[in-house]
């Protein structure tokens, strides 16, 4: 296959449609039986992962039966693709009709009707949208100062597209661009069910409780909300940032959470989304942009991106999942994206725009229970995984959160938040005025909130973990 090329399908399939793993051909819609027996003949352990600048390399025992039934969830997930598009970056892009992606599986979808009406979108906040213009130079300044650190030279500049973008090829109208999920992506996760779904999350009143617990994510964050306060949606602008991941079950991400129901329950509503860097979703370290939900605390409902039946994506242009580019430097330009969430009033449907108003798509909200209403908290910033926990060899993960930088270095050098926001009652955006910050252990990684007209409520987070504080 050539790079950057769009195949049409046939019968429903492109001729891409394979892989080749470790000597085991992998066939889209059937496996080659014969190959896998003749490679356990010659080697018990199979290489699952390769990326060659960070040592994600390693082997684990694979039966051909576990193959089997990772191929039949594939086939599930990976619907009949209209076009196929190659990216640059390895990345296998598929075209699928709207009505045929994964989110009409869902049992509670079966009757749903993709909105074709347009949601009603939040009316804008007072903030002049001058005064919010992510080239402002006198806004980058007065965050430096705001927070500190200095400017560092570099511009705020938007996130203008995806790698996938870079030769110009497009999803026809009618089809969304779903990334592909490979046998790789799977054999890297824990099991079959684990893949594409996140662990249980505390409060963040309980959150400092749990390195102790031994749960091992660690976060750096701002919040704000509360039973008797209903909330419709929250908005920010995002620094994107490649930070270093250890290991290959670590994963560093920034994002929004826009929450209800009770974390020491079983019944906690999540929607997410924002930027990560997760060698075991994505077999890389490139910042991508990703979704997420659960409706029952991470157990069992819910998954990132189209991984799962749920999200349904209108968007042609759009790929959740796919690498976003370019990405901020160190003292150089600097780069975000904007990522609106909120409850359209009319359908009730929980919408993400992206950017300059591009709408990606929409959570049913007969997904939900709690979030059938409203939200009861927000939730802005970093989290890590730290598989070294337990405090064993090696100390602390080195895995960065946002630049790998701490708050308090400022602009160029840390990563931020900018234009905090929040949609209410009346779907209208509000400058939010005041943030409760937490970070479980500052030597690690931090968090340094601040406000000013420009930027409305800001925050720098983030940090490298292991380091002579953070042993």
């Amino acid at each position: 296959m050539t790079m950057g090329t769009v195949h049409p399908t046939k019968n429903g399939r492109s001729s891409s449609s394979s892989s080749s793993i470790g000597g085991a051909h992998l066939q889209m819609g059937q496996f080659n039986i014969v190959s896998v027996t003749m490679f356990f003949l010659f080697s018990s352990f199979f290489p699952i992962s390769a990326i060659s600048s960070l040592n994600y390399t390693y082997y684990r025992q694979v039966s051909s039966l576990r193959l089997e039934r990772i191929q039949r969830h594939l086939d599930k997930i990976n619907k009949s693709p209209v076009f196929t598009i190659e990216s640059p970056d390895g990345d296998i892009i598929d075209c699928i009709h709207k009505r045929k992606q994964p989110a009409m599986d869902h049992p509670l979808l079966r009757n749903h009707k993709i909105q074709k009406v347009p949601p009603e979108m939040p009316k804008a906040s007072t903030t002049k949208e001058k005064e919010n213009s992510p080239s402002s130079s006198s806004s980058s300044s007065e965050m430096a100062v705001a927070i500190g650190g200095n400017s560092g030279g570099g511009q705020v500049k938007e996130v203008l597209w995806q790698s996938w973008h870079q030769n110009g090829t497009r999803c026809p109208r009618g089809t969304v661009p779903v990334r592909r999920a490979t046998a790789h992506d799977v054999l890297r996760s824990k099991s079959l069910f684990d893949f594409g779904k996140k662990r249980r999350r505390l409060s963040p009143q309980a959150v400092l409780s749990d390195v102790v617990g031994g749960n091992g994510h660690e976060h750096a964050i701002a919040y704000t909300g509360s039973s008797d306060e209903p909330l419709y949606g929250a908005k920010a602008t995002i620094n994107v940032w490649d930070p270093s991941v250890e290991q290959v079950n670590e994963f560093s991400l920034s994002q929004i959470w826009i929450i209800s129901g009770s974390f020491d329950g079983s019944d906690l509503n999540s929607i997410e989304a924002g930027w990560q860097v997760s060698p075991e979703l994505y077999g890389d370290s490139q910042p991508r942009l990703f979704t997420y939900w659960t409706s029952d605390s991470y157990e069992k409902t819910g998954c990132y991106n189209l991984l799962c039946a749920g999200f349904v994506q209108t968007n042609s242009r759009i790929a959740i999942g796919a690498a976003i580019s370019p990405v901020s430097s160190f003292s150089g330009n600097q780069y975000d994206i904007t990522i609106l969430i909120w409850k359209d009033p009319r359908l009730g449907n929980w919408w993400m725009s992206f950017g300059d108003k591009t709408l990606v798509g929409y959570w049913p909200a007969e997904l939900f229970t709690h979030l059938s209403d409203h939200a009861t908290m927000v939730e802005w910033g970093g989290e890590v995984v730290n598989s070294r926990r337990d405090g064993g060899r090696g100390g602390h993960t080195s895995t960065q959160m946002g630049s790998g930088h701490f708050a308090e270095e400022g602009f160029g050098k840390a990563s931020y938040f900018r234009n905090l926001e929040l949609v209410d009652s009346d779907n209208s955006l509000t400058s939010v005025q005041a943030v409760s910050t937490l970070a479980e252990n500052t030597d690690c990684y931090n968090i340094k909130s601040a406000y000013t007209s420009a930027w409305g409520t800001h925050f720098y987070y983030g940090g490298p973990g292991k380091n002579p504080r953070c042993p």
